[in-house]
């Protein structure tokens, strides 16, 4: 790595260790007919790839002593189309479960979706307007295990019903970790049509309703591990709001955040707040 003044979203050595061989595979197989290796430090471009996505800056506003945007962005996208970010991913959150003396794949998974607004210059096909929650833009479906790790990531148009993102989500948990998932659990935003479709990939689908009674937010047991995902996803403000013209690029901004979340979570480093650096300046 250059010498610079690094930044709060750079990984660690310990950090980068973790998923540095997965990268390096990769440019093994991914040599130019020339042989030669490219100008950039894999690890540079993985921390501008995580800076964009911690500080929500636009790809030409990414900071000088940070690969450019074309070698940044060549590599985010091919690392999204070839399911790397995905394998870097699967592999940390197989090991954050084991530190949880869990096995690698969980049995019960929690579904659930999320309305975001969307950037001007988002194409209107991929979006919509959400009648439900009254937001213009995309859905964002998740489907995590009990200790909040995502399995799964779907992104629609807001306008899509919680039935479809259900069932593309099943699909993607069936894919992943179909041989130990046998429960998942969804709320009343969620009808029959997933619960049958469960059942066709050998889950069963339960839907929690909830109390009447209960008066406000009431976190329900072990469906809070989902709500808790999204917020901790919302500390990395790309994803605050949809910038993505691609739904493959929005579903890749996720498992970006999360590997950057548990690469913490493996080396034991506080992930810094906004509301913890606003309380230190004050």
């Amino acid at each position: 790595m250059s010498e610079r003044k690094p930044y709060p979203s750079d990984l660690s050595d310990e950090q980068w260790a973790l998923i540095e061989p997965v990268i390096t595979a990769w440019k093994d197989r991914h040599r130019s007919v020339s042989g030669h290796q490219g100008a950039y430090d894999m690890r540079e471009i993985v921390n501008a790839i995580l800076y964009q996505g911690r500080t929500g800056c636009q790809w030409a506003y990414l900071p000088h002593d940070l690969p450019q945007k074309s070698a940044t962005y060549y590599y985010f996208a091919a690392w999204r189309d070839d399911g790397t970010d995905q394998v870097i991913h699967e592999l940390l959150r197989c090991q954050v479960r084991e530190r949880a003396r869990r096995l690698e794949d969980p049995t019960l998974v929690v579904l659930d979706t999320q309305s975001v607004h969307v950037a001007a210059g988002v194409p209107a096909a991929t979006s919509g307007h959400d009648p439900a929650k009254r937001v213009p833009g995309r859905k964002r479906g998740l489907a995590v295990d009990v200790l909040g790790l995502v399995i799964a990531v779907v992104v629609l148009a807001a306008n899509t019903h919680d039935n479809a993102a259900g069932v593309l989500l099943l699909d993607q948990v069936a894919e992943h970790a179909g041989r130990t998932v046998r429960k998942a659990l969804v709320d009343q935003g969620f009808k029959n049509q997933v619960v049958m479709h469960g059942a066709s990939l050998g889950i069963d689908v339960e839907i929690v309703a909830r109390n009447p009674q209960d008066k406000g937010f009431v976190p329900q047991p072990k469906r809070w591990r989902v709500e808790q995902t999204y917020g901790i996803l919302i500390l990395h403000r790309h994803l605050v709001r949809d910038y993505e013209h691609r739904p493959s690029s929005s579903a890749s901004r996720v498992y970006w955040a999360m590997t950057h979340v548990m690469t913490r979570r493996l080396t034991g480093a506080n992930a810094p707040t906004w509301r913890a650096a606003q309380a230190v300046a004050a």
